[in-house]
C-alpha cells in the first residue's frame, strides 16, 4: 500500500476526501479545493423525484378516508406500471412519501396531480429531484 506525504494510506485519504465532500455538499457549503471541485460533475442527473405528501391543515380524517379506496387503487396501479419505485407512510401520520421513477419534477407533478386526493385538493405535495450522490465520483478518480 502506497503512503502519501502525510503518512496516510492513499485509499484512506480518498475516502476521507469523499466523506468531506459529502458532508460539505449535504450542508450546502461549496468546496474550495480545486482538485475536489474538478472531480465533481456540475450537477447530478435526475433519476427520480421524491414526493412528500401532506394532508392539508383543517382537512378532517373522514374526508381523506372517503377518498382512500380510489387513491389506493390508483397508487397501486402506478406502482405496477413502474412509476412508483418506493412508498412509505409518514411516521407522524400526516401523509406519505413516494420515490417516483420519473425524469423530472414536471412528470412527478403530472402523476401526483392526477390522483384523487390531489384532485379534491386535500393534500399538499413537496417535490425534490434526486440523482446519484455526486461526491462518490471522487472514489472513481485517481489521486
Amino acid at each position: 500500500m502506497q503512503l502519501s506525504r502525510t503518512g496516510e494510506a492513499k485509499p484512506i485519504k480518498a475516502i476521507r476526501n469523499a466523506a468531506l465532500a459529502l458532508t460539505l455538499s449535504l450542508t450546502g457549503v461549496t468546496m474550495t479545493d480545486p482538485s475536489l471541485a474538478q472531480a465533481q460533475a456540475p450537477s447530478p442527473a435526475t433519476t427520480g423525484v421524491l414526493v412528500i405528501l401532506t394532508v392539508k391543515t383543517g382537512i378532517a380524517r373522514e374526508q381523506v378516508m372517503a377518498v382512500m379506496p380510489d387513491e389506493v387503487r390508483q397508487t397501486v396501479q402506478l406502482y405496477l406500471d413502474g412509476k412508483i419505485r418506493e412508498w412509505y407512510s409518514r411516521a407522524d401520520g400526516r401523509g406519505a412519501v413516494f420515490l417516483l421513477d420519473v425524469k423530472d419534477v414536471a412528470e412527478g407533478h403530472a402523476i401526483m396531480d392526477a390522483l384523487p386526493l390531489a384532485k379534491q385538493d386535500l393534500v399538499d405535495h413537496e417535490y425534490i429531484a434526486v440523482g446519484p450522490l455526486m461526491p462518490l465520483r471522487l472514489l472513481t478518480t485517481k489521486p
